[in-house]
């Protein structure tokens, strides 16, 4: 039997556009405690997928995203957030946000971002131990 039939956690988290089957058991494999983590941009940066800090003097200063915890994960993410890309190009009028995105910055900063919002919104799914809801706007389109 697949392991993500068996789990309801990794169900949930499959109906996050962008976290497929795998996505979703291996979040969910490896996320034992959602719990562990006070905040979704505390479970991004255990992924490595918020921008690295170098403030000082009041000043902050955000890099590039730091790299560090699990790369399989954050490999996933970004994937899955290549292709929700792919998506929205394809019906701008689904993901307005991101084609407004898109249009500032390069497509792979975009994908990283998304799969930023992604890791978030996996974590509040398994905190709250609801279903993905999408945005109104989003479903009204």
């Amino acid at each position: 039997m697949c392991r993500n039939r068996a789990s309801e956690v990794s169900r949930r988290l499959e109906t996050i556009p962008g976290i497929g089957v795998i996505g979703a058991t291996a979040i969910a494999a490896t996320v034992t405690d959602p719990r562990a983590f006070k905040s979704g941009r505390e479970f991004a940066a255990w992924i490595g997928l918020v921008p690295r800090q170098n403030s000082t003097g009041g000043k902050a200063r955000l890099a590039g995203i730091s790299k560090q915890g699990d790369r399989y994960l954050r490999r996933l993410l970004v994937v899955g957030a290549l292709a929700v890309l792919k998506q929205a190009r394809a019906r701008p009028d689904r993901y307005p946000w991101l084609i407004q995105l898109l249009a500032r910055r390069p497509a792979k900063v975009v994908a990283v971002a998304l799969a930023n919002k992604m890791a978030r919104t996996a974590w509040a799914v398994l905190t709250k131990g609801e279903n993905y809801r999408a945005n109104a706007l989003v479903a009204a389109a």
